[in-house]
């Protein structure tokens, strides 16, 4: 049980990691800043990582994300895999930092209740069964770089991958998409949003080919990226049958800069351009969104503020509520209750939308 640095209060949802309460991070943020900050920039040393956002007086800028690096000579971007190569901008290009598998149908995507591989909706046209795809597979694409700092990170070991990098070719991962009964593709990490000039390369050359009727594209995002790319990622995925996943962290921007260390504001306005496309494609669904349910941080009103958010851009957008584990530097949390789910699972339904789902169930605990 740990007590916020500020108000006193003392209870096991409060980090001693963090030092403050959810309270103290909405109403103080400018006074506590710093030592957020300081703790983001102490968890990216072991890796190399640029302690906070590069902005080199005379350094290129990066236009992939929100970021917008401003990346000196010789040095890498936010993310880790963007660098100033004596004046010109490389990596996640013509090969990407990743790793990739064979994923046997359904699987555990965030999307798996409502997405065609998990439940054959969209058959014949964008599904091979009327039911699970039992016998395809998914091609997961792995992208080893993350345009966030996400406290609780629970794939944060793709860090260590920029000491000794595992670089795939466009057309290895091309060539990788037609070995299997392979019917999606989604691209991860991480984040695919650092290498994503990689990821449409690969997604257009698959899409290209004519070897088989079916082969869904999708993505899982924190949903910074540049809009002017995710009008590319969106075109792809509503011709493909596949959708687009953005991972809502927080509400208030206080809240998600200090569990990512980056603003939302593009990701909400990105969102809200997305689900005025959803109406072109209604089945399957094209946009999906998520939530982790981190202890004490995202609580039952940082839910019930996204999902009004969702619930006036269109009801029907499925929204997966996310059980939480303790993870990398955010560790001294319990995963999230069962009352805590079930709570943000009312308020999300109160809010208007009609698809909520509790995901990663066998994780929740009992109350706190």
């Amino acid at each position: 049980m740990a007590r916020c640095q500020l108000c006193g209060k003392e209870t096991v949802t409060i980090s001693a990691v963090i030092g403050y309460c959810y309270q103290c991070l909405r109403q103080h943020w400018d006074k506590i800043r710093g030592k957020i900050f300081a703790l983001h920039a102490k968890s990216r040393e072991p890796f190399g990582l640029p302690p906070e956002i590069p902005r080199a007086e005379n350094g290129i800028r990066c236009h992939l994300c929100a970021n917008a690096c401003q990346i000196g000579v010789g040095e890498v971007g936010f993310c880790g895999i963007r660098k100033n190569a004596e004046g010109r901008l490389v990596g996640g290009t013509i090969t990407g930092n990743l790793q990739f598998y064979y994923d046997p149908l359904p699987t555990n995507c965030v999307a798996d209740w409502v997405c065609p591989a998990g439940t054959g909706v969209g058959y014949p046209e964008y599904a091979y069964k009327n039911g699970p795809e039992f016998g395809y597979y998914n091609l997961a694409v792995f992208y080893q770089a993350c345009n966030f700092n996400c406290l609780y990170c629970q794939n944060w070991s793709f860090k260590e991958g920029f000491k000794h990098p595992h670089l795939v070719t466009i057309d290895e991962l091309v060539e990788a998409a037609f070995k299997k009964k392979v019917s999606c593709v989604c691209f991860f990490g991480g984040d695919p949003t650092p290498q994503i000039i990689h990821a449409l390369a690969v997604s257009k050359r698959i899409l290209n080919r004519k070897d088989k009727p079916i082969l869904r594209i999708c993505w899982e995002t924190n949903g910074a990226v540049n809009p002017k790319i995710l009008k590319q990622m969106a075109e792809i995925s509503l011709n493909s049958g596949g959708c687009i996943k953005f991972d809502l962290k927080a509400w208030h921007e206080e809240v998600h800069l200090a569990l990512c260390e980056v603003s939302n504001k593009q990701t909400l306005n990105n969102f809200a351009w997305l689900a005025s496309l959803t109406k072109k494609r209604p089945t399957p669904p094209f946009l999906i969104a998520s939530t982790l349910l981190v202890p004490g941080y995202v609580d039952v009103e940082e839910v019930r503020e996204i999902a009004r958010f969702i619930a006036k851009l269109n009801p029907d957008i499925p929204y997966s509520l996310l059980a939480f584990y303790p993870c990398f530097v955010l560790n001294d949390l319990p995963t999230t209750s069962y009352a805590h789910a079930m709570r943000c699972l009312e308020a999300a339904k109160e809010a208007g939308l009609r698809r909520v789902k509790i995901g990663n169930r066998h994780l929740l605990s009992g109350d706190y």
